[in-house]
């Protein structure tokens, strides 16, 4: 899902780090002398880049994986097939699950999750679902769906693959989401239709 550049920045390379990192371990297993071992970052990079400590990269590293997915949602959307944006959403979650052996699930959900207290991450988190659900609304108010019917499938594609998501890590196998994948699609297509 996130690939690290040998030529970023130190903050760069902790921040694309940690959201690596709190997919599969979620904040609270994920140690900052972890981030600096996986980022390759020198050791006292960790407090001058992030000098609220641990809540502030995990807030700036749920902002990048919130962009990154967002940015991957918009560049199929503009092919301005739905249907389309469901399946690469979904094939996308499913190299990242097989690609780790049902290990790594979504850097949101794991934040969402696991912030306690850190009410920066938590609105991080909100914000990225939002945006998700928003583009996916857009993409269907592109086909002449109607606002709120779009509003409300957009948040049933998010909700739906992020859970399976889930699913697919307990269960290890992808086997959940390719299923909602199916279900999507055809709940998209009968949508486009009407």
């Amino acid at each position: 899902m996130i690939m690290m550049g040998s030529i970023m920045h130190a903050r760069e390379r902790m921040i694309q780090s940690a959201a690596l990192l709190f997919r599969e371990r979620g904040i609270e297993a994920t140690a900052l002398s972890d981030v600096i071992e996986h980022s390759g970052a020198p050791r006292g990079s960790i407090y001058h880049h992030f000098p609220g400590g641990k809540a502030e990269l995990a807030e700036d590293a749920t902002r990048y994986a919130g962009d990154y997915v967002a940015g991957l949602i918009e560049a199929v959307a503009e092919r301005n097939d739905p249907v389309l944006l469901v399946r690469s959403f979904v094939d996308q979650w499913r190299t990242v699950l097989r690609d780790s052996d049902c290990c790594a699930g979504c850097p949101i959900v794991a934040v969402a999750l696991d912030s306690g207290e850190q009410s920066g991450v938590r609105r991080a988190a909100a914000a990225a679902f939002e945006r998700w659900q928003q583009l996916c609304a857009d993409a269907l108010r592109a086909k002449e769906v109607e606002p709120q019917r779009a509003k409300s499938l957009a948040a049933l594609m998010v909700a739906s693959v992020e859970g399976a998501i889930v699913l697919s890590r307990v269960q290890r196998d992808t086997a959940p989401l390719d299923l909602v994948g199916a279900e999507l699609e055809s709940l998209v297509r009968e949508a486009i239709a009407a």
